[in-house]
């Protein structure tokens, strides 16, 4: 692990704002692979398209944090909170998201097969599009919080289950329309 102070990681955040803003003819995209940023205070940071693999952000504060794009496959998450985060399009394989507050933050399209969702929050999560096959720990009750839709990849567990489901209440509106 990379050892990162508080400076060292405002001076990263402005040059990448720079980057950001000037369309990266200006400063640098974040690089902070293997970081350890464990607690660090991230609201409303701006990391889009930053990479963030393997970087350990355990019990970091990053509510409505801008993630949108950013590389986090293998990011260590237990416990962050990241609610009303953006993660659009994030790369999030493998990531360990263990008991993460996630509510009201969007994952459309992110990536997170592999990740590791073991009693995350997902409650009001936008998870539309979102690839969430061979997940660890992902349960009805999670899917049932958030907001999916039929792009949004499931595991195969939670696929059948949920299919059968619909099945069942469909045909058991079919039977209550015949009486």
């Amino acid at each position: 692990m990379v050892e990162i102070s508080a400076e060292q990681l405002k001076t990263i955040l402005e040059v990448h704002g720079d980057w950001l803003a000037s369309e990266g003819k200006e400063g640098n995209k974040a690089c902070l692979y293997e970081a350890n940023l464990q607690g660090a205070d991230l609201k409303r940071a701006d990391l889009r398209w930053a990479d963030l693999e393997e970087v350990d952000l355990s019990r970091a504060n990053m509510r409505s944090a801008n993630l949108q794009a950013a590389d986090l496959r293998k990011a260590k998450l237990l416990g962050a909170y990241l609610r009303g985060a953006n993660l659009r399009r994030a790369d999030l394989v493998g990531a360990n998201l263990q008991h993460a507050i996630l509510g009201q933050a969007n994952f459309s399209r992110a990536d997170l097969r592999g990740a590791d969702l073991r009693e995350a929050d997902l409650d009001g999560a936008n998870l539309c599009g979102a690839d969430l096959t061979n997940t660890i720990g992902l349960t009805k009750k999670q899917v049932e919080s958030a907001t999916i839709d039929e792009k949004t990849r499931l595991p195969d567990y939670l696929r059948d289950l949920l299919l059968k489901e619909s099945e069942l209440k469909a045909t058991a509106d079919e039977w209550d329309n015949v009486r």
